[in-house]
């Protein structure tokens, strides 16, 4: 079962009920404030974080960054651009854990980011 922390600034609800709708079983999930959220998945508690803002990477990833890395953490859409399927699955391919996104891409990018992931 793959832990999932819900960050970011927007939307944490509809975020962690869409994961949960699609995951079932496969996840559990849990809201937190962006620096909890970012510190379980330094600490090992969380596998992946999903975060959303206005611009898919300050208020979604700032936090998430600034504990883990860049490395760690990719942006999956922004104002007018949202990464293809083939992007987002390098992105999980290469070790990334943490994925922030536009509010108004929600429901497109959650549940590609969950097919690679579970």
């Amino acid at each position: 079962m793959k832990k999932i922390v819900v960050g970011g600034q927007m939307e944490k609800k509809h975020i962690a009920s869409l994961i949960g709708k699609i995951a079932g079983d496969k996840a559990s999930i849990k809201t937190m404030s962006d620096i909890e959220a970012a510190m379980a998945i330094k600490s090992g508690a969380a596998d992946y974080y999903f975060g959303a803002c206005n611009t898919g990477g300050g208020g979604a990833l700032a936090m998430a960054i600034a504990i883990l890395g860049l490395s760690q953490c990719c942006t999956v859409s922004m104002p007018g651009k949202i990464k293809s399927e083939e992007e987002i699955q390098a992105e999980i391919k290469s070790g990334k854990k943490a994925f922030g996104f536009t509010s108004q891409d929600i429901d497109t990018v959650v549940p590609i980011i969950l097919k690679y992931i579970l």
